[in-house]
């Protein structure tokens, strides 16, 4: 599903609704943290499988119970749509897996 490149109001104000997204140039970026390498891992597993449905995947990378994230739309040269539905799941899924402190 071709996403269109978001306009910068758009972008704004889906970036002031997530929870600790940073814009840097055209890609925005988080980093989440858990308590194991299998929790993250898990994460990254049920994210997959909403980026497929989503036809939209991240960059990321994966170091023990790190993952690092960065969204945007290699097809429109920025940020869509796309990348913030995806953002909001992440954030959705990473909160499932919050282990108590």
């Amino acid at each position: 599903m071709p996403y269109a490149r978001a306009t910068e109001p758009e972008i704004e104000s889906a970036l002031a609704a997530l929870s600790g997204w940073e814009r840097v140039d055209d890609r925005i970026r988080k980093t989440f943290r858990f308590a194991s390498f299998a929790e993250a891992f898990g994460f990254m597993s049920s994210v997959a499988i909403v980026a497929e449905k989503l036809d939209h995947h991240p960059e990321w990378r994966n170091v023990w119970a790190t993952v690092e994230v960065e969204l945007t739309t290699h097809d429109c040269g920025g940020l869509s749509r796309g990348d913030f539905l995806l953002a909001t799941r992440m954030d959705a899924l990473a909160g499932q897996r919050v282990s108590p402190a």
